[in-house]
């Protein structure tokens, strides 16, 4: 009697504690990715979400497409999530655009689907629906091409081109975009 008495508690107690268990969360949808690069002795860091296509190729920059969803559209967070960030340790030029040493917010203007231009805006720590063109501390014509094949998840690429210069570019879906950059 005292065996059963004993068994009965040991398994009353696993299964209240098995009970109170989390189950394990399933990966984000968007998930946390960073990029960086060091040119000129300088580091230069993108910190932004990564969504996934998820077969709606075609669906993503239309008016009608995802991102025409956003209550900032044209302009786009250029990523998910919180707003997309940038920090550069010395003063840089992106495409002609004075940047000084600090933290800014990245957006994307897709009014023309293939011809984006980079918002480079002062506010920081926003979720990527907020957007204050008010605080852009200035714009640049990206350059535009299609990526060799289809991008699934969204990815930003700063690439080191030697002495002062380098390459921010951002792909997804079927865009790639890019500037030029050098460190001061």
């Amino acid at each position: 009697m005292n065996r059963l008495l004993a068994c009965t508690s040991l398994l009353a107690v696993a299964a209240t504690l098995s009970a109170q268990t989390p189950a394990p969360k399933p990966p984000p949808k968007s998930p946390a990715a960073t990029e960086t690069a060091t040119i000129a002795g300088k580091a230069i860091t993108i910190t932004y979400s990564s969504p996934g296509v998820k077969g709606r190729d075609g669906h993503i920059f239309s008016k009608d497409g995802l991102i025409g969803k956003d209550p900032t559209y044209p302009v786009w967070r250029a990523g998910a999530n919180s707003a997309t960030k940038l920090h550069t340790d010395g003063d840089i030029t992106i495409a002609g655009l004075a940047v000084p040493k600090g933290d800014y917010t990245l957006y994307i203007d897709i009014t023309d689907p293939d011809n984006w231009v980079l918002a480079v805006n002062t506010q920081t720590g926003q979720w990527g629906t907020v957007y204050d063109k008010t605080k852009d501390l200035g714009r640049a014509k990206m350059t535009m091409s299609k990526p060799m094949a289809m991008v699934e998840n969204l990815k930003y690429t700063l690439t080191n081109l030697g002495g002062t210069t380098g390459k921010l570019t951002l792909e997804w879906e079927n865009h790639s975009a890019s500037v030029l950059l050098a460190v001061h």
